[in-house]
Parts: C-alpha cells; structure tokens; sequence
C-alpha cells in the first residue's frame, strides 16, 4: 500500500501533520542532495521538486510539468544516489509532473508509538564483517534468530559511522522476515525522550506506556543520551525493567561503555552490564574496499578503472557512512559533469572535501621505529628471534601496521622484520586483528599509532 508524503518542496514547510518516520524520509533526501550537488544552477530546479508518495519500493517525487523530461533526464541518476543513500537501495525513484494525481491519504499510525519500520538497505547480508565487527554481527545475529534466548541486554558500542544502527536495523528485518510474528520495534533515545514530553504534556502517559512496553524486541539507539535527563532516565528504567522482566529482548546502542556514562546512574549502568556488552571498531582498509564494491555492485555503478575503489579507501577511514557519501558524491559529479568514473576523478572531488584525510604513506622502518618508542621495547629485540611476551606483541603490531599503512608485500614484510617468513606476517596480522576486535586497550594503542603514523611528517615526532 503507498504511504503520502508531505507535500513539500525542498526549502518549503509541511503543511499538514504526518508520521515522523514519513515526515523525515523527503527532508533525508534533501539532506543528501545538499551534500551532493553544489549550491548554484542545479538549485534553481531541485528547489522545485515537491515529494508526493512512497510505497515499499518507489519515491515518487513531482517536478513542474515544463521541467519533468528535464529533471528526469538531467538530474535521475544523482536523485536515485541520494534517495539510496538516504532511504535504501531499495528504493527507486520516479519522476513525475506536478499535475499528476495525488495518491488518497493512508490512515496514519498512532501518536507516541516506537518506529515500526526498518531501512531495507540494512540487513544482515548487506553488512560487511571485519575483524573490527565480528563479534557484535555475530552476536545480533543470535539475538534475531533467538530473541531473549541469547545475549539479553545486548549493548553495542562505538563510535559514529562504524555499523551500530544498521545491525539493529538488520534485527528488525530478519525478525519481520522470519520472526513469526514477534512484535519488533525500534527507537531512538531522542525519539523516546520527545514522545515521553508529549504524552506527560497531553495526559497520554498510559498510552506511551503501551506503545514501549508491550512489545517483544524493543531495539534502542544512541542511549548515551539518557545521561543528564532525570525524568526520562527513570521513566526509561522502569520501560527497561518492564521488557526484561517479562522476558522481552533489549538491544542497545552507544558511542561509549556503559561504565563511561558518569552522569547515568549506577542502577541503569548496572542494567547495561548484565548482558553481552560488545563493541564495533572503524573498518581496516580491507573491509572499507569491500564496503566500496558491494555498494558499486548493488547500485550498478560504472566505473572507469580499478583505482576508484582504492582511492576513496584510502581518504575515508573511520566512518562508513563517510565512506559511502564520498562514493555517492563521485557518482553525483560524474553525472553532472558527463565525466567518466576514474581514481583520477576521484582524487580531484575528495581533494577538496577530505584534503586532511589523505593518508601518508610510510617506510616500514617509520613503523618500526614509532612501533618501539610506544611500547617501550629496542629495534633490535623487534627484529630479534625472540618470542618474549613483551617483543611478541609489539611486533605483530608492527608487521600489522606495515600491512596497512604500506604498499609492500607479505614476503617484502617478513624480510624487514629479520628474514621472517610470509605466513608469520600473515598470522601477525589475523593475531592483531583479533586482540584489537576484543581488547579495549590494544585497540586504543593501535589505533594511537595508526593516528601518529598517518599525520605525522615523521615517525617519533
């Protein structure tokens, strides 16, 4: 069944109440399109473009009739980027002109109630394991396929861009899919912080209440920012205590350890800590190529040569949602310039945008060197025959480091590091990829140096 969309032109207001998630979809992609396209001419027209429906697989968006062909022909592929970075790939949009007939309104979901609708692009299929999310796939994944069974609370933690929303988006899909009627829904903290404001202020506390307790799966994001909000702290410890209680499951989000949120109280932190507390790392340069190519391949993107991947790869680092953006913004310029999709292109449109991400690339002995000041140990016992604890580490991360942030072979590699062979930097690498993945503090001295290594003119500056 087709949902109406607000009548809204991009830089108008709305002009009758609809449901949040409905209200939001045409300002995202707008967002987007902001992100885009360049202020200037294209403007003219796209501030013309008015949002009139969506059902499960198409935006239809009105142009005025003089300029529908136009719009379609001109600016299609640059709106079907940004709807899919915004709404899903899933969603294909459709050019219509203004006098086209609208669509009767559909009857609109209860007021105060959590989202019940989930992103079609995030799926557990379309999500990219790394060694930087292994462990909180692998655990999602169980909570969807045994809610309350296995991992509850499940608490997730990490910063912005790195895949928290999308597995709890991914739950919600498999448990629509496959749940067999499990009730699912999902919210933000923001979200449950506004609908609890509007039903104190409109006497609707009881029907709040329903909406967030009764239900199977409740699935929470950004609950960092509970902290400092006393009364919808308590109103959302006692939801919490409710679902848990009665054998629902909870799954959180946050950009931080529930032991870090020093303005919570203990009894909530507490709460978070019960269950499996895991974390999401930003993805290695391997996983950040493959993110890159899935999107290439699901959203038939055609490139001109193999450097395009790599070369977005290597600017955009730590956030996914960056890194897809910065895709979308090359194909955004390649369409409005009729430029083919090359490395050299998108070196030029990232350069301008992302000029500090540009990666230094390193010597292997710039590596060594930085690698031994920060953990205390001579260059020599680095390349030394020595299987002490204490040179061990040390020196996977090195050979780790080498891998990432150089251009030289496993073979290559192994002989810096005294003759060693390929297969030991191969297990020094997968070893790292590891710890980091499940230890806080080797993450945090990895992710140290990486920093150092990447923005420094020398190593040991």
């Amino acid at each position: 069944m087709r949902r109406p969309l607000p009548r809204r032109a991009a830089g108008a207001g709305i002009s009758e109440p609809v449901p949040e998630e409905l209200r939001h979809a045409w300002s995202r992609v707008v967002a987007q399109l902001r992100r885009e396209v360049p202020e200037g001419r294209p403007w003219r027209i796209l501030d013309t473009l008015e949002p009139r429906e969506l059902d499960e697989g198409t935006l239809v968006v009105a142009a005025p009739d003089r300029h529908r062909g136009y719009v379609a022909d001109r600016f299609g592929r640059v709106l079907q980027a940004c709807t899919s970075a915004a709404l899903g790939p899933e969603i294909t949009v459709e050019v219509v002109a203004a006098s086209a007939q609208r669509a009767p309104n559909a009857q609109r979901p209860t007021p105060n109630a959590p989202d019940t609708t989930f992103n079609p692009k995030y799926t557990f299929e379309q999500f990219v394991i790394g060694d930087g999310n292994r462990l909180a796939h692998g655990a999602a994944l169980a909570v969807a396929e045994q809610p309350a069974q296995a991992y509850n609370p499940l608490f997730i933690y990490g910063p912005p861009g790195v895949g928290k929303t999308h597995l709890l988006h991914s739950i919600g899909n498999y448990l629509r899919g496959f749940g067999a009627g499990v009730e699912v829904r999902y919210t933000t903290v923001e979200a449950f912080t506004n609908a609890f404001i509007t039903a104190i202020q409109s006497g609707g506390t009881n029907r709040f209440k329903d909406a967030y307790r009764c239900t199977d799966v409740l699935l929470i994001d950004d609950v960092q920012f509970l902290e400092s909000k006393a009364r919808t702290e308590e109103e959302f410890f006692h939801t919490f205590n409710a679902l848990y209680e009665g054998g629902s499951q909870l799954v959180l989000t946050s950009d931080r350890l529930p032991r870090d949120m020093d303005a919570l109280e203990d009894r909530l932190r507490e709460r978070f800590e019960c269950g499996l507390v895991t974390d999401i790392r930003p993805p290695d340069r391997s996983t950040r190529m493959t993110i890159l190519r899935k999107r290439v391949a699901h959203d038939g993107v055609q490139i001109a040569d193999d450097q395009v991947i790599p070369t977005i790869a290597d600017r955009i680092v730590d956030n996914v949602r960056v890194l897809e953006g910065a895709l979308i913004r090359v194909v955004a310029y390649s369409s409005l310039t009729g430029e083919p999709i090359t490395g050299d292109l998108a070196a030029e449109v990232l350069a301008g945008l992302y000029p500090e991400l540009v990666p230094a690339r390193r010597t292997i002995r710039e590596i060594q060197l930085a690698t031994c000041e920060a953990f205390g140990v001579g260059l020599d016992d680095l390349l030394s025959p020595s299987r002490a604890a204490r040179v061990t580490w040390p020196r996977q991360v090195a050979m780790y480091l080498s891998r990432e942030l150089t251009d030289r072979t496993l073979p290559a590699i192994g002989d810096a590091f005294g003759g060693r062979d390929h297969s030991t930097v191969l297990h020094a690498v997968k070893r790292t990829g590891q710890r980091i993945a499940s230890d806080a503090d080797a993450y945090e001295i990895v992710r140290s140096l990486t920093e150092r290594l990447r923005t420094s003119t020398t190593a040991g500056e």
